[in-house]
């Protein structure tokens, strides 16, 4: 499973999202999650569903890959929905069988909450797959780069971004190695009490934190050895370019927010 984990990760093509400058990419995902608290009904969680299904129809990338890609985080969309269905007792008894009532607020909250959640991995997972975590770290820079007025170093928090996003999918594969390594040795984490799967992770969170440790001091080491100084005096290869596409993906989200607002309750 953890293999199959993409978030993260940079899904290479050439699909109008991918095309997109990364400045205008990261303004919009970061409103959208905005916007999406705007909805507070049906019919605008039904917008939102439907537009972020277009947005991802518009990048190429196939919803059973994306879905099946983000399964550990899809548990917890329904644990939210099932925490929402039995622990909130507002409005008419929709079921009741034994100790067991589902009230009607507590399945409309379950429902919404849930597709909020999902909605919000969704997007943001579209944005990883469809920009390279360089282009992630020029936008973020210079997106914050007013901030240097204020003695905030850019340039570091960018790169620790960055560095934080890419490293995701390689300790998930690390993870999934040493798993692996452990259950080939007869190690079981999936039975027995709690104490005893709590013992059985440890063999695994050892080796996993001595190899991001070696990782990270590979990376420092590897930096300071090509005279890597910060962002002082650094000129950058790659340009971004704002194009008309960037802009007509700014003025869609204003009209996303408008219908939003219009159907609000």
């Amino acid at each position: 499973m953890m293999q199959k984990m993409i978030f993260g990760r940079y899904l290479p093509g050439n699909s109008f999202t991918h095309r997109l400058d990364p400045r205008s990419k990261l303004v919009f995902v970061f409103l959208f999650i905005v916007a999406v608290f705007l909805a507070n009904n049906t019919v605008t969680y039904a917008i939102l569903l439907v537009f972020t299904l277009l947005v991802i129809a518009v990048s190429k990338i196939r919803l059973p890959f994306l879905l099946g890609g983000l399964k550990p985080i899809l548990f917890l969309v329904v644990f939210t929905l099932f925490m929402h269905l039995f622990l909130t007792r507002e409005g008419a008894v929709l079921v009741e069988w034994k100790f067991i009532k589902i009230y009607e607020e507590g399945l409309r909250q379950g429902i919404y909450i849930s597709l909020r959640f999902l909605i919000l991995v969704l997007m943001t997972t579209v944005l990883t797959l469809t920009t390279s975590p360089i282009s992630i770290t020029d936008g973020v820079e210079t997106l914050l780069n007013p901030l240097k007025a204020v003695k905030l170093p850019v340039h570091e928090l960018a790169m620790m971004m960055s560095i934080a996003l890419r490293f995701i999918p390689t300790l998930m594969d690390e993870t999934d190695k040493i798993l692996k390594a452990q259950l080939a040795r007869g190690s079981d984490i999936s039975s027995g009490t709690i104490q005893q799967r709590i013992k059985a992770v440890i063999p695994l969170l050892v080796p996993l934190f001595v190899s991001a440790f070696k990782r990270a001091e590979d990376l420092a080491v590897a930096m300071e050895v090509r005279g890597y100084r910060g962002g002082e005096g650094r000129t950058r290869f790659r340009k971004l370019h704002w194009q008309a596409g960037d802009t007509a993906v700014m003025i869609v989200f204003a009209l996303l927010c408008a219908v939003l607002v219009y159907f609000r309750a």
